[in-house]
Order: C-alpha cells, then structure tokens, then sequence
C-alpha cells in the first residue's frame, strides 16, 4: 500500500501475473520438447523419450541440450547426414528396434566428442558404415541385424568400439563364403579365419582370367600373323617359279682351258 493507504497499481498486478508467468513457462516448456515425445523433468539433465512414437525419421525440434534421446521401436529406415549436429551434449543415443537400413556417412556428425552409448541393435543394417561410425568414440551395438560378413565388415569392426554386452548376439546373415552363414561373428573372427583374404583370392582369380584373355588374344595374333606370312610367301614362290627361266650362255656352260 501507498504512504496514503491505498495499494499502487504494481502491487494489484502482482498476484493476476503469478498463473500467467506459470502458464507461459510451462508452454515453453512443451514448446522445446518435440510433439510425439515426452521430455519428464523428473529424469535428471534433459531426457527426451520418442519411443514406440510411429516415428519414420529422426525429428528435426529435438532439444539442443538434450543428453539422453530414446528413437528406439518406431519406424526410421533411414538417418540422413547431420541428423543430431546440433546436440553438442548427446550422451546416449537408442535407435534400437528401427528399420534403419541406410546411415548417411555424416550422420552422427557433432557427436564425437561426448556421446558415449550408440544403440543400433534390432535394425536392418546389412553392411556397417565405416565413414560414419569410425570417428565415434562411443560403444556401439550393432546385434541383431542381417551382417553381410565380408572384408569390409571385418575391416570397419577394427575401427570400431563395440559394446563387449552385445558383441555375441552378431551374426552372419549372409557371407561371402557359404560356411560362415548364421554363425556368430565373434566366433568366425576369433577362429582366424580373414575374410579380407577371401577377397584377396577373388581378385587375383579376376587378374589371372584377364591375363590369361590378353594372352591368348597375343598368341591368336601371333598365329594369323605367321599364317598370313607363309601364305604370302607360298604364293610369292609360286609366282617365281612361273616366270620362264632363261637360257644359259654357251660360254658359262664350256670348261676353262
């Protein structure tokens, strides 16, 4: 109240703007969460649950200082490039449960530096892309997906942290040599065996077959060659032997006295 006894026009507004101030920052609130996820303030630093959403790509208004992102059970096939660079903070990322079948090489570009949990497990990731997880320094699953086991496959899980949880549940879907088909990964790598090796032994046959092409195609020539020569010198013979001959001189034929 005022030094007269009446209230000042600041102190009559003060207790209509509380409800208003509330309701605006609960509306920024929801305004920061994307619309078929749930951001609870109960988990701590900024959590932003997406699971089981329907979800068929990795939205675009996710929180900039997000550090846990659930993305699991819902419909993406695809994570285009740059898809989380703006989420400096992302500790922990599940993607698990998707239908991811193509990781752009840029992808988790901006996460390299803090994310420490990658889940990509129970996708449809046939071949692992090396650009995009290699510079990671985070453990990643990859269990549960139709693994071509190849020489690339074997030369990108060099470069990669795999989770030791998950390691066991890889397997070979398809490979290039039909004995390894439905074993486990980690048993196929462990016996020994390269798979680089394989690859090796293909090329080499490609290389002997086109040598042994080049060759023959040398030798065909070769032989027409000569063919066509010794024709060209029969009928140069036969030419010769045409011609009338001529007459010896008396003078050659008489002996020397």
């Amino acid at each position: 109240m005022g030094p007269w006894g009446r209230q000042s026009p600041g102190s009559a507004l003060a207790p209509a703007q509380g409800p208003w101030l509330f309701l605006l920052l609960c509306l920024r609130l929801a305004a920061s969460c994307p619309q078929a996820c749930k951001c609870p303030d109960h988990a701590g630093p900024v959590a932003v649950h997406c699971s089981d959403s329907g979800l068929q790509e990795v939205p675009g208004d996710i929180p900039a200082d997000t550090v846990l992102l659930k993305l699991d059970a819902n419909r993406i096939s695809r994570i285009p490039d740059g898809a989380f660079q703006h989420l400096h903070q992302l500790r922990e990322l599940d993607l698990s449960h998707n239908a991811v079948e193509t990781i752009g090489p840029a992808a988790f570009s901006g996460l390299a530096g803090g994310l420490r949990l990658l889940d990509l497990s129970h996708n449809r990731i046939r071949r692992i892309p090396k650009d995009a997880l290699s510079k990671l320094g985070a453990k990643i699953r990859l269990s549960h997906n139709p693994l071509h086991c190849e020489c690339a496959l074997q030369e990108a899980l060099w470069e990669l942290k795999l989770d030791p949880d998950s390691v066991d549940e890889m397997a070979c879907q398809t490979s290039v040599q039909e004995e390894f088909v439905g074993q486990p990964l980690i048993q196929v790598l462990d016996s020994g065996i390269s798979l680089c090796s394989t690859h090796h032994k293909t090329t080499d046959v490609a290389m002997l077959v086109t040598m042994f092409g080049w060759f023959t195609m040398v030798v065909t020539y070769i032989v027409y060659y000569v063919r066509h020569n010794q024709e060209d010198a029969r009928r140069h013979l036969e030419y010769l032997k045409s011609l009338p001959s001529a007459p010896v001189p008396k003078d050659l034929g008489s002996p020397v006295p």
